[in-house]
């Protein structure tokens, strides 16, 4: 039966549509709107923390391409798959499955890798496996043949005999190939001999023998002393034999007579074996089931080096086979600059029949390769530990393996991909995002950074501010139009007619007036050996291309430096010299998330909660009731709800479908039961509220109905001088943003005089909208008033533009970099030409 007697309109043809349609999305803040999202075209998504950005490029887009991709698979496979909720929105039309690459990917295992990760160790497995020289049971080896592809054994030339060579999954440390020693680690634990008695001028009966009191039951003093070892003068005071056998005395039974500190009669005779010192830490450790146990054994532990691998993870028959020379090990310890004209050289190294194999298995790793080095990791080598990368580079990671797979009609949703990333390597990541387009796909990319959001070919800004007032689309369009629509938060720095210099400018002789800090390093990693010198009582940035040694030389130099200096302790081995005159306190605020407790808010992680339990505690009405204080408490209060036990939500299992949270039916969200409601509280005008609905308010709100409240008002002016005046106080704390959490960190600082503190901030305006670095700049400022001394690391260029001094680290990553490029004022880098970090100032 033809198309027309079927009577199917063949007479015109539908033109493919061009957007996504998404009509009255109300997911989180988001206030019923109505946007269109381009296919094909790169579209941005602006405003400030808190507007609403994430709400509709990952609650509404990925949430919505996702779903419905999974809803074709069947139930029985759903049912093994992490399942979004259908988002809340009326209509959702013409949108492609969705990939989102998120802002924090999650910190790898011990097994995981840079090559695991990028799966480029599969490739240098596979040339290993089929191109390599394989060596026989009796140690000699066998020229590379095509025998190993077509399955074939190989025959020894010299003594004849006949072996199979070792398949890709036979060199795997995950797999076959794994060193039995560590199991494929590459560490080993051995006991920490130093953290056994940390205070010797205590005697064994005071628990100096500090295994024997977390790990031990008390008795083994008792045994201890019946090995004839004093138990009642200080540790320092023993001889050597005894401190031997308290550190490493045999396993023999002796008689003791046990007598319980408790007071209880249950003392008596007992025969029992002796555990050392370090055997009670290995014994402890052989026994650990689960992360508890472990926690508690590891902190007498060190992690070295396996002694039968060095760390490659593989086994002996794994690091066998030959190729241009060297083995698998010593190729995974090559960085992608020095690995990448190795495999070139592959193929031309082979049999001229070997080669077109050769080439394909190569070009593969090259292709891949070639993407990570443009998004600016060829420092990186592939047997880095997958658990010591940077957030930015695990997210480089997951975009590199998105453009690998080279698929089509794929909206990409990338969640601020410009975290952790210097400017040039912001270069790098828009290349490869006009190559998700290239190849016919959709990317939706949420971010802060002016030099990613100018690729777009399409801008949505979310505003107006933040909260319950924002999640509205307060300007749309080009590039252009947005930079010069008046109603837009982001246009003035989209345009560049901002003023970027908003502290006042410290003339070069007078930086270092109020002192310095000074540190002295030898090489590690492959940071080279540093003379560094901080100005005291200014801001100091830290710069440099991702890995060129700023973490190295400030949290895992200068940080312990001080801080065995303040503490009387030894300085890190690599640490030479550090002098800080009349600094007393080093205080790092990083953008760790607050805890994982959902009972922590930000209220109560200010303070704010307690002071208005107290005041709510002694008002009359509270009083007529007979209620507490403590009565106020959503975590053991007799006011929390008893539906939700004052967590505010509930969690419903339905089966074949994705759990759903929702908000306690008992207290819609409140955390508090309906008494509390019935207790109010009026302000100096007359206003009267509740405990719960003065949670509900955010900052701003709770300020203006607190203000004559003296012990919460300070309190609640320092979180809106921060620039989180749209929290909401019954906000939980590990549901902020890294920045957000940063500053709430910073509360309990401001306003107090911090002329002998050093503040170190690592990358303190991940997650800011520019408007929002211009408030921490002020934040800063007020910090540097007050006396102290910031050190700050830092790719913003607001940040650098500011900054009193500046360190320049560089000028490449890795063994390329590593050096200070150039020290001096912002004026000095941007002369300086070695300095990447200068031709972007």
């Amino acid at each position: 039966m033809t198309a027309a007697k079927k009577g199917l309109n063949t007479s015109k043809t539908e033109t493919p549509p061009d957007h996504i349609e998404v009509r009255g999305a109300c997911v989180h803040n988001l206030k019923n709107i109505d946007v269109d999202i381009p296919l094909g075209k790169i579209t941005g998504i602006a405003g400030v923390s808190g507007s609403g950005k994430s709400s509709l490029a990952l609650g509404v887009l990925y949430a919505e391409g996702s779903r419905r991709y999974l809803e074709a698979l069947s139930t029985y496979t759903r049912r093994r798959l992490t399942q979004a909720a259908k988002a809340d929105v009326d209509q959702v039309l013409y949108i492609p499955a969705a990939l989102a690459l998120h802002q924090r990917p999650a910190v790898p295992g011990i097994r995981s890798t840079f090559g695991t990760g990028t799966e480029l160790l599969n490739s240098l497995r596979l040339m290993f496996s089929r191109l390599a020289s394989h060596r026989c049971p009796h140690g000699h080896y066998v020229p590379p043949s095509l025998a190993v592809a077509a399955g074939k054994p190989l025959v020894c030339p010299e003594c004849g005999e006949s072996f199979y060579a070792p398949s890709a999954e036979e060199l795997s440390f995950n797999s076959q190939g794994a060193c039995p020693t560590c199991g494929g680690t590459g560490i080993v634990h051995t006991v920490d001999l130093a953290t056994l008695v940390p205070d010797e001028s205590l005697t064994i009966d005071e628990g100096a023998v500090a295994p024997w009191n977390s790990l031990m039951w008390s008795l083994m003093t008792d045994v201890c002393r019946a090995m004839g070892v004093r138990t009642d003068v200080p540790f320092r005071d023993l001889t050597d034999k005894e401190k031997d056998i308290v550190y490493n005395g045999p396993m023999v039974k002796k008689h003791i007579f046990y007598r319980p500190k408790n007071g209880s009669n249950s003392a008596g005779e007992l025969d029992f074996t002796y555990y050392s010192a370090v055997k009670t830490v290995e014994n402890a450790l052989a026994k650990v089931k689960d992360d508890k146990g472990m926690k508690r054994v590891e902190k007498f532990l060190k992690f070295d080096a396996c002694p039968d691998c060095g760390g490659s993870r593989l086994s002996e028959a794994a690091r066998a086979p030959k190729l241009r020379g060297i083995t698998l090990d010593a190729a995974c310890r090559m960085t992608l600059t020095e690995l990448i004209p190795w495999v070139r050289g592959v193929p031309a190294s082979l049999p001229p029949e070997m080669r077109p194999m050769a080439e394909s298995i190569c070009g593969s790793f090259l292709a891949v390769a070639a993407r990570l080095v443009d998004l600016g990791l060829s420092y990186l080598s592939l047997d880095r530990a997958g658990n010591t990368l940077s957030t930015g580079e695990r997210q480089r990671m997951q975009i590199a393996r998105a453009v690998r797979n080279r698929t089509t009609g794929v909206l990409y949703v990338l969640d601020e991909p410009s975290i952790g990333l210097h400017p040039s390597n912001i270069v790098g990541l828009t290349d490869v995002i006009h190559d998700l387009i290239h190849d016919g796909n959709s990317v939706v990319l949420v971010d802060h950074d002016v030099q990613i959001l100018k690729e777009s070919d399409w801008v949505i800004e979310m505003g107006p501010v933040a909260g319950a007032k924002g999640g509205n689309v307060i300007a749309k369009g080009t590039v252009n139009e947005i930079a010069g629509n008046k109603n837009s938060k982001i246009g003035p720095f989209l345009a560049g007619t901002y003023e970027r210099r908003i502290r006042p400018v410290i003339p070069k002789p007078e930086i270092f007036s109020e002192g310095e800090i000074t540190l002295d390093t030898l090489p590690i990693h492959t940071v080279k050996p540093l003379h560094v010198s901080i100005p005291k009582g200014r801001m100091t940035v830290v710069t440099g291309v991702s890995g060129s040694g700023k973490t190295t030389m400030v949290l895992e130099s200068l940080i312990p430096g001080l801080e065995a200096m303040l503490s009387g302790g030894k300085l890190p081995p690599h640490v030479k010299a550090v002098a800080a005159p009349g600094i007393e306190h080093v205080k790092l605020i990083d953008s760790t998330p607050i805890g994982i407790n959902v009972r922590s808010t930000v209220a109560t992680y200010a303070g704010i909660h307690d002071e208005l339990r107290k005041i709510y505690g002694r008002s009359k009405a509270a009083k007529a009731a007979g209620f507490k204080a403590g009565d106020f408490s959503y975590n053991t209060g007799k006011l929390r709800c008893p539906v939700c036990d004052g967590t505010g939500e509930i969690s419903l299992d339905v089966q074949f479908l994705p759990d759903v949270d929702i908000p306690c039916p008992g207290c819609r969200g409140s955390r508090y039961s309906k008494a509390a409601e019935s207790i109010r509280v009026a302000n100096k005008e007359g206003v009267e509220k509740s405990l719960p609905e003065l949670m509900a308010m955010d900052v701003t709100e709770a300020l203006t109905f607190c203000r004559d409240m003296k012990n919460v008002r300070p309190r609640l002016e320092v979180l809106s001088q921060l620039g989180l005046g749209y929290l909401t106080l019954g906000e939980e704390t590990p549901g902020l943003s890294g920045g957000e959490a940063q500053r709430l960190k910073l509360a309990s600082e401001m306003g107090r005089t911090q002329e002998d503190s050093v503040f170190v901030f690592d990358e303190p305006t991940i997650g800011l909208h520019p408007l929002d670095v211009m408030t921490l700049l002020s934040v800063f400022s007020s910090l540097i008033d007050h006396g102290a001394t910031l050190i700050v690391i830092e790719h913003d260029l607001d940040i650098i533009r500011n900054a009193d001094w500046i360190v320049d680290m560089g000028p490449g990553g890795g063994e390329e970099g590593g050096r200070i490029v150039a020290e001096g004022t912002p004026d000095d880098i941007k002369r300086t030409k070695a300095s990447v970090t200068g031709r972007f100032i």
